[in-house]
């Protein structure tokens, strides 16, 4: 059951613009770095990815030198209104 309108929820939010703008890194070229598809990553920036591979998450925080609490941050957000 959905959550009710106004009500804030937790989630997880993706700092990989951030990140990459910090870098002057284009997400094409962290495409190329971590051998994933840039569909994938844009998934990841734009906060819709459900999941992440271990492997997938090392392999950007070694790429873009970071932490994975430097990437990933809980938000929230509130539904409705």
């Amino acid at each position: 059951m959905p959550p009710a309108e106004g009500i804030e929820l937790s989630r997880v939010h993706c700092r990989l613009d951030e990140l990459l703008a910090a870098r002057s890194m284009t997400l094409t070229r962290l495409s190329e770095l971590v051998g994933v598809s840039l569909v994938n990553l844009s998934v990841l920036k734009n906060d819709r990815a459900k999941a992440i591979r271990f492997s997938t998450l090392t392999a950007i925080c070694e790429a873009l030198e970071c932490e994975i609490g430097d990437l990933l941050v809980l938000g929230s957000v509130t539904r409705g209104n």
